[in-house]
């Protein structure tokens, strides 16, 4: 991980409010004319002006990653040939890429993929964008492990794209582990990403609505719930708000309704020395702290992302030694 944190990025339960060129009677902006003459240098140009004029964050970047993708080259390609002209098809899925983003549609939605632990990600519309901050929870969760090759079981609650599963599949060789997920082309997305990423074989993915209708025991159990309070989310970024699913938003009127469910089912679901690892909004530490103690679960650790903001929080049930994952001795 890079020791300088980045700049903050419009996250869920942190964005700012901006404009939205879809509501309001306001009109997206126009994309730049493209056409097979246009080169690489000079559409560079005319993207990032129009993202910048749009109040998009990252001008620079975004018309970059958009004109790579478009031309299946990388921006090695484009700065050792800049007068290299589009060409009829580059110039045609350049365009539709401008508009998509000045939409205010995420680079990775209109990609469809996204990097995740540095891990690649397919997305759907079904599914939670990854962002940055959740890695908090797989660096959490792994701050617990002494035994990285000791046979872990752990569930993934809302597992969405399936990332906290397969990028802590990833980093424990010998675990397995379960995703559930209410949402069936959620499930299937996921199934991809465990395939592409190589844990296929040690990850199981089911429909379930959290804690509901299961059984067995889990040394991890980690969950990236809704958490943005209902009267909050008008004022998420637009590529939040328009593009991601509601259902992976709205944590009801004060951003905790999952959590209940959640602590109310995780105690029988725990084995012994096992750990609840959830990601968090960043104002959200009090709240969580009293829920876990009205449903016997005691805060351990409350973690950081890399922009300083709280994001993750351990649990276990009351009354349980705290032990360390994979080698059962005391912390």
């Amino acid at each position: 991980m890079i020791a300088a944190p980045p700049v903050p990025s419009p996250l869920v339960g942190e964005a700012e409010s901006r404009s939205d060129p879809q509501k309001g009677g306001e009109v997206a902006p126009c994309a730049p004319s493209l056409v097979a003459t246009t080169t690489r240098a000079d559409s560079l140009a005319l993207l990032r002006r129009a993202f910048a004029e749009a109040g998009i964050d990252t001008p620079e970047l975004d018309a970059r990653v958009l004109l790579a993708a478009s031309l299946n080259i990388n921006a090695a390609e484009i700065a050792a040939r800049p007068n290299v002209a589009l060409g009829p098809a580059g110039a045609e899925r350049l365009a539709g890429f401008a508009r998509r983003r000045l939409a205010r549609e995420s680079v990775g939605r209109i990609l469809d993929r996204r990097e995740f632990w540095g891990l690649a990600f397919d997305l759907s519309p079904e599914t939670l964008e990854p962002r940055p901050d959740t890695e908090t929870v797989v660096e959490t969760a792994l701050s617990f492990v002494s035994d990285r090759r000791a046979p872990l079981r752990i569930l993934d609650l809302g597992t969405g794209s399936g990332c906290l599963l397969v990028a802590l599949l990833h980093e424990l060789s010998h675990a397995t582990g379960v995703g559930l997920d209410l949402s069936p082309g959620a499930l299937a997305t996921a199934r991809r990403n465990a395939a592409h990423n190589g844990v296929a074989d040690r990850a199981a993915f089911l429909a379930s609505d959290w804690t509901a209708a299961l059984c067995g025991r889990f040394d991890l159990i980690v969950a990236n719930p809704p958490y943005i309070a209902f009267g909050d989310l008008a004022g998420l970024a637009p590529e939040v708000r328009l593009h991601d699913p509601a259902a992976a938003l709205d944590g009801g009127g004060d951003g905790l309704a999952a959590y209940h469910i959640i602590f109310a089912g995780v105690r029988d679901l725990l084995a012994p020395g096992g750990m609840l690892i959830v990601e968090i909004g960043s104002t959200q530490e009090q709240g969580i702290t009293r829920l876990a103690e009205v449903k016997g679960l005691k805060v351990i650790k409350v973690a950081q992302d890399l922009a300083g903001r709280l994001r993750a929080v351990a649990l276990k049930p009351n009354g349980r030694q705290e032990l360390a994952l994979g080698s059962g001795t005391p912390i």
